[in-house]
């Protein structure tokens, strides 16, 4: 059995590495592949330094299982072709719609893998971690509606970005003008509701994959409404969820489940720092739920404080997972 990533040079390329690095899959070998301008330039993996090797002359059959990690573009070039010969789990937003892939978050849905035609799609970071949580619920009482605002780091938009939050940090803090190369308005002290493009609707497309893809993941009943907005934080998304069931609920069996949510962890001390921070959740393959409490408002309905680290369980260790469940059935 052997891998390969495509996009081996990238933030969630590097982090696909590191969490293989650890991983107990059995496999042979590992091929890293980029574009042009990173082949030749070499990573250490298991005490190897490991040449990247250039997109364009390498040969997709080498791995059975190849990991997509370069965003749409490259997918949807590569990704079809690679497919005749290896397994691909793509990170990028190009197929997740597509009706033939599936759409997989193992703790939720893994049974989708029996379904996959050789490309298997990873979900928005954000859809993410707030499907791990929603799933046990919905499994108990049916969700009916769903209301996220998310927080989302600036690390969910790559490397440039990460590097531009420090930049504008540092000049506002020595009183120098900032000017936004990644972001349309000042990131650093502020917040931007705006990530991805627009709609006709005015919603961006970023809100609209959480909806879509919910559906698609959970069910296609549930509604759901999302605000997306762009935060000064390195790495880790949050997550305001009000859900509404169709039912009334037992809130103590809520607490239960969440408790019992695969891949999620709750901390909630209802006291000054007992709840979750990004800042915490970096480096964690956990997803965190904070802040559990009926909504006064609507006896049907609760809000809760969802937080990951965006490129572990929102990119990265997803797509590991996936391949740990297709190895099973290998």
């Amino acid at each position: 059995m052997n891998f390969a990533i495509i996009g081996a040079s990238g933030n969630v390329g590097r982090k696909t590495i590191e969490i293989l690095e650890k991983s107990k899959i059995p496999f042979k070998e590992l091929f890293l592949v980029a574009s042009k301008k990173s082949a030749g330039k070499k990573i250490r993996f298991r005490n190897k330094d490991i040449k990247i090797e250039n997109l364009e002359s390498y040969d997709f059959s080498r791995a059975q299982i190849t990991f997509f990690a370069a965003g749409s573009q490259i997918a949807k070039e590569w990704a079809p072709k690679a497919a005749k010969k290896t397994i691909v789990i793509d990170n990028s937003s190009y197929f997740r719609m597509q009706k033939e892939v599936p759409l997989v978050v193992p703790e939720v849905n893994a049974d989708q893998l029996e379904n996959h035609k050789n490309i298997i799609s990873n979900p928005n970071c954000s859809t993410m971690q707030m499907v791990l949580a929603l799933k046990p619920l919905h499994d108990e009482y049916k969700i009916k509606r769903v209301i996220v605002s998310t927080y989302q780091a600036v690390s969910g938009a790559g490397k440039a970005p990460m590097d531009e939050l420090i930049s504008q940090t540092k000049d506002f803090l020595d009183n120098k003008k900032i000017n936004s190369k990644n972001f349309t308005k000042q990131i650093a002290f502020n917040l931007i509701p705006h990530i991805d493009l627009f709609d006709k609707d005015g919603y961006t497309k970023e809100e609209l994959k959480m909806t879509n893809e919910t559906k698609k993941i959970l069910d296609q009943e549930i509604d759901v409404t999302a605000t997306c907005v762009r935060v000064p934080v390195r790495t880790g998304h949050s997550e305001s969820i009000n859900i509404e069931f169709d039912n009334l609920y037992d809130f103590e069996n809520i607490i239960k489940i969440l408790k019992n949510a695969p891949g999620c962890k709750v901390i909630d001390d209802r006291k000054d720092g007992g709840y979750i921070t990004p800042l915490e959740a970096e480096g964690d393959f956990t997803t965190y739920i904070s802040r559990i409490r009926k909504d006064n408002s609507n006896v049907k309905a609760i809000n809760m404080w969802v937080v990951s680290d965006n490129l572990l369980k929102g990119a990265a260790l997803n797509t590991v997972q996936i391949a740990e469940c297709l190895v099973k059935k290998l």
